[in-house]
């Protein structure tokens, strides 16, 4: 009897990456996302069995990974909190979040990185070499760091978070 399929967190990378690139191979992909090809060949069929990737395709459903983004990464992919740290901003302390979300940007969240420059509660990772993806592209890093507001935020934060993402993923500008 075949098992259940079921996402991995670092295949939300996967799509953002894919939602970023498109055109990306598989190579050039693993390489942005500091992993292996065949683990990005496993990452890519499973959002393909979850719909959030087109059968046969490296083509990301921008609508069904939104919606899977805003209602159920919190559900599936819990945070996990940990000790104050060094490293790298996420969530309201990004500062492109930070800028938009004002007094609503919460407590300072970082992911440990000893590369990082800002001291804050410390977030686990959803992947391990999530910091250095973030180091390496800062699109990358807004995006994880949105997903990551979708996560831990208040219900004001994650309806920002919600309307930042649309317009990061589906180009839509006039989500509000």
């Amino acid at each position: 009897m075949p098992s259940q399929p079921s996402l991995r967190p670092f295949d939300i990378a996967v799509a953002l990456r894919l939602v970023l690139v498109p055109e990306d191979r598989y190579e050039p992909l693993a390489n942005a996302l500091a992993t292996s090809t065949s683990a990005v060949h496993r990452a890519v069929a499973r959002l393909q069995q979850a719909g959030l990737c087109g059968v046969g395709t490296r083509t990301v459903n921008k609508e069904a990974l939104r919606e899977f983004l805003v209602h159920g990464v919190r559900y599936t992919f819990p945070p996990v909190h940990g000790p104050e740290r060094t490293g790298l901003p996420t969530a309201g302390a990004h500062p492109a979040l930070a800028a938009s979300l004002g007094d609503q940007a919460g407590p300072r969240l970082v992911w440990p990185s000893e590369g990082g420059t800002t001291r804050g509660e410390s977030l686990t990772p959803l992947f391990t070499g999530m910091t250095r993806v973030a180091q390496r592209d800062s699109r990358m890093h807004e995006l994880l760091a949105t997903v990551d507001l979708l996560r831990v935020g208040s219900d004001a934060q994650r309806e920002a978070a919600s309307a930042l993402l649309a317009r990061q993923i589906t180009g839509d500008l006039s989500a509000n």
